[in-house]
This record gives structure tokens, C-alpha cells and sequence, in this order.
């Protein structure tokens, strides 16, 4: 009899865990108003701030769930056109449930690191709503996937006006500077560029470049090496 109790217990246990996990991946894509650079979507991707220094933030995100789509390329904004238009059609119907799926925010491309003249290939992704986490609708375009991003720390840097292949380079460049200078270990060979507005917004943009951190987070400046809790 304590047997059974014991195993009725840690199903219990189990299926509690699992339906908190399932509660905090959804809380984690929230209300937009949380987020002061966020303003054009109801919902939008949350995160918790670790650390910053003058250079860059440090952000925890938990785990969530994105429509996905890959393009290959010369240049980000060939890929980004197609890509777009690709997720575009899964949120207004083109999935197995036919249903129309709000847009969120942000809206990010994995960039691939490669010369100039080399095809690269492009990964854009669109946030799935917080009712849309547990079980998105399966798209019925092959070349779209739903893509599970795993729980992680991101080294971001944020900048203004308009996000092009020139304009994602050097904010990468400076923030992988910035990285290099107090010796933080990040993964190389990639990055994420990320945008929080449509393309008809013309003033007040929001864009940020990604980098996944490896190890402890690095927060002091190259300028202070002191001490950090977090470093």
C-alpha cells in the first residue's frame, strides 16, 4: 500500500511539474506593456535582466516556441523578404487548423557568419503567442517548422533606425568587441538579429543583435574589471 501511495505521489509530482513548466513557458510571452520598446503587438517575447554594463545587457529567456523557416541567400534582406512572407502566410491560415494567429514581437533572424560574397543561409522566426506555446497549429508549407529555443542567457546590444545586412554587421562587430574585451565566453559563428517594428514605422525603432552566452555571464566593462556577483 505505501508503494502505491508512493508511486501515485510522484505521478502527482510529475504531472504538477509539467503543468508549471507549461505555465511558465507561456508567462514568458506576455503582455507587451511590460516591455517599454514593445509597442506594437500585443504580446511580446519577456525576459529577465541579469546584468548590464554601458556596453551591453545580459537577459535570461526561458524556453519557447517559434514558427520557423530557413532561406538561403547573398544578402539578409533577399532572405528576409521570403522568409517573411513565408511565416506571414502560416499566421493568417496557411496551418492545419486554418486559423489566423496574432503577430508578436520580436521577430528574429539567425545570422550565419560568412563573408560577404558567400550564400548564407537564414533562419527568421516569429514568437508564438502565449495561447499558441502548448500547441501551435502544424503549417502546412514543408519549408515551415514550429522550433522549441531551449532556456538560455543572450549578451544583447540595442540600437536604433533601421536593421540592414550593413547596420546588423557592425552592431555585431561592436558587441562581439565589447565581449572579447573582458574575455566572455559566447558562441561563435552566429548571432541573432532581432526587430520590434514593422517595416512601416518610421521613427522610435528597436532593434538588437544576440549573442548565446557559454558559461557565467560577464558583466564589467572592459574600462572597470571590478568584481561582479554575476561575472
Amino acid at each position: 500500500m505505501h508503494g502505491a501511495q508512493q508511486s501515485a505521489t510522484m505521478i502527482y509530482l510529475s504531472g504538477l511539474v509539467g503543468f508549471l513548466l507549461v505555465l511558465t513557458a507561456e508567462a514568458r510571452v506576455g503582455n507587451s506593456s511590460q516591455l517599454r520598446f514593445c509597442t506594437e503587438t500585443e504580446q511580446c517575447l519577456l525576459f529577465d535582466l541579469v546584468c548590464e554594463t554601458d556596453k551591453y545587457e545580459v537577459r535570461h529567456y526561458d524556453s519557447v516556441r517559434w514558427v520557423s523557416t530557413d532561406e538561403t541567400s547573398f544578402f539578409m534582406e533577399i532572405a528576409a523578404m521570403r522568409a517573411f512572407r513565408r511565416l506571414f502566410a502560416y499566421i493568417t491560415g496557411a496551418n492545419k487548423s486554418g486559423k489566423k494567429i496574432d503577430m508578436t514581437s520580436p521577430v528574429v533572424v539567425k545570422m550565419s557568419h560568412k563573408t560577404f560574397w558567400e550564400m548564407g543561409v537564414y533562419t527568421m522566426s516569429f514568437l508564438l503567442p502565449a495561447e499558441h506555446q502548448k500547441n501551435p497549429p502544424k503549417p502546412t508549407d514543408e519549408k515551415v517548422y514550429i522550433y522549441d529555443m531551449p532556456e538560455m542567457n543572450m549578451y544583447v546590444q540595442s540600437y536604433g533606425g533601421w536593421m540592414t545586412s550593413m547596420s546588423d554587421k557592425s552592431n555585431a562587430g561592436s558587441l562581439s568587441s565589447a565581449l572579447d574585451a573582458v574575455n566572455a565566453e559566447y558562441k561563435k559563428g552566429f548571432h541573432y538579429a532581432v526587430g520590434y517594428n514593422s517595416p512601416m514605422t518610421m521613427f522610435n525603432r528597436h532593434n538588437e543583435v544576440w549573442f548565446v552566452v557559454e558559461d557565467d555571464p560577464v558583466c564589467s566593462s572592459s574600462e572597470e574589471m571590478e568584481f561582479s556577483p554575476f561575472a
